[in-house]
């Protein structure tokens, strides 16, 4: 029988040695960065979702008024999952327990009408500029809508929209006509009559 090639054998170390420790901090690291990438994946998709859902809810032409994307947000949006409950409530029997997916969209819709109350931050669809650029987005690209504009709702006080991300896309920018005075765009707000122009 021929000898085989050598083989290389794995490095072992003592488990208390620096080299061991060196090895667990990069793999914890490299764990870390992993679970952060996957986390990150999901919000964009998730956020992708809520852009999907406002991308077809525009109408074709002009641009929807504040009290349009209240009632779209109120009438349509946090009413989306009515359909499902009640399938789930009727297809349960008396006396026993709630599915899973009947209290996961309990929370899904308690959530977001909590957040609703609170302070619902959604795509400028009031702003021109905005909804021409929306109009381009070939709804697959979350990264593409990180550079629209997004505006704060709120069902306790519908006359007033809050500018949360002012955008990123170079349309968007505002020209700042004395660049040394910095403006704080984050607190900008906004009310019915300001979001018609």
């Amino acid at each position: 029988m021929a000898p085989s090639k050598s083989t290389k054998k794995a490095k072992v170390f003592h488990p208390d040695s620096r080299k061991a420790a060196q090895l667990a901090r990069t793999q914890l690291r490299k764990n870390k960065l992993s679970d952060a990438r996957s986390e990150k994946k999901k919000k964009l998709a998730a956020e992708a979702d809520v852009c999907g859902f406002f991308y077809h809810a525009l109408p074709p032409e002009g641009v929807l008024s504040l009290q349009e994307l209240h009632s779209l947000v109120r009438d349509v949006w946090l009413t989306r999952h009515d359909h499902e409950l009640e399938e789930e409530r009727s297809a349960r029997r008396k006396g026993r327990p709630k599915s899973t997916k009947e209290v996961k969209l309990e929370e899904i819709k308690l959530r977001e009408s909590e957040e609703y109350r609170t302070g619902f931050e959604v795509l400028d669809l009031t702003h021109s500029a905005n909804v021409e650029l929306f109009r381009k987005w070939d709804q697959t690209e979350a990264a593409y809508v990180q550079m629209l504009r997004f505006i704060r709702i709120t069902s306790t006080d519908p006359t007033v929209a809050i500018l949360s991300k002012p955008g990123k896309h170079p349309s968007l920018q505002q020209t700042n006509p004395n660049p040394s005075a910095k403006r704080n765009v984050t607190n900008t707000t906004m009310t019915m009559d300001e979001s018609l122009s």
